[in-house]
């Protein structure tokens, strides 16, 4: 079976929306990582996700939650992928995420997401 060298994003895309944690990982290298930074996981002490397995788990996380996921703004390049990722959860709280993918031979080798989300807002 020939590799596959051009990303999916049309897949990625679809798992993300579709919250598919299973379609999402297939599109991750072995020895992927991933990095999130947000209120709590600080640029200086990101949260790091190393290798399929960890990835699995966040992935089926997010997916588990109910909430919306719309990709918007993609840029795809042959080693590169970057979108934002507008979110909402059905109390009408927004996540707004913005990842950056570096791709090996079509693979997802290392991801970069920012997310914030509302603060609670106060009776």
């Amino acid at each position: 079976m020939p590799t596959q060298t051009t990303f999916d994003f049309t897949a990625l895309k679809q798992g993300l929306e579709e919250r598919d944690a299973d379609l999402q990982l297939a599109l991750y290298d072995d020895h992927a990582e991933v990095r999130l930074v947000d209120r709590v996981n600080t640029p200086r002490a990101p949260h790091v996700l190393r290798g399929r397995d960890e990835i699995r788990e966040w992935l089926q996380d997010v997916c588990a939650r109910d909430m919306t996921h719309e990709v918007q703004t993609p840029v795809v390049t042959d080693d590169a992928v970057a979108f934002t990722e507008a979110c909402r959860y059905p109390d009408g709280t927004n996540l707004l995420g913005a990842t950056v993918l570096e791709l090996t031979e079509g693979r997802i080798v290392r991801q970069v997401v920012v997310q914030a989300w509302d603060e609670p807002q106060s009776n």
